[in-house]
C-alpha cells in the first residue's frame, strides 16, 4: 500500500509556472506507475499526465502537451509535475494517483489517491 501527499499548488498569474510534488510513503515506490489528474469546478476529473515505474513511458493530455513535464525521483519517493505557461483554464485541484501495474490515462485504473492541491491561475 502507498500513501500520497501532493504539494506545491498556489496562486499564479497567467504565463507563470508551478511545480507540483507527489510524495509517497513506502519503500516500494518504484513498483508503482503514477498519474496526475485535475478537477476544475463543475467539471469531471480529467487526465493530465502519467509516468511509468522508471520513467520509460510518459504521456500527456493534449491540453498540457508542451507546457507540462512529469518526472520522478524514486530515491526520493516523489513524482513531479512542472507546469509552465499556465493558463486560467489550468485552474483546478490537482491529484496524483498510483497503481501497481502498467501506467494508464484512465483514472479508474488507479488504486491510491492523494488529497489534492489547488492551483489557481488568475491575474
Amino acid at each position: 500500500q502507498v500513501q500520497l501527499v501532493e504539494s506545491g499548488g498556489g496562486l499564479v498569474q497567467p504565463g507563470g509556472a508551478l511545480r507540483l510534488s507527489c510524495a509517497a510513503s513506502g519503500r516500494t515506490f518504484s513498483t508503482y506507475s503514477v498519474g496526475w489528474f485535475r478537477q476544475a469546478p463543475g467539471k469531471d476529473r480529467e487526465f493530465v499526465a502519467h509516468i511509468s515505474q522508471f520513467g520509460g513511458t510518459i504521456s500527456y493530455a493534449d491540453s498540457v502537451k508542451g507546457r507540462f513535464t512529469i518526472s520522478r525521483d524514486n530515491a526520493k519517493n516523489t513524482v513531479y509535475l512542472q507546469m509552465n505557461s499556465l493558463k486560467p483554464e489550468d485552474t483546478a485541484v490537482y491529484y496524483c494517483a498510483a497503481r501497481g501495474f502498467r501506467t494508464t490515462a484512465s483514472q479508474y485504473e488507479y488504486d491510491y489517491w492523494g488529497q489534492g492541491t489547488q492551483v489557481t491561475v488568475s491575474s
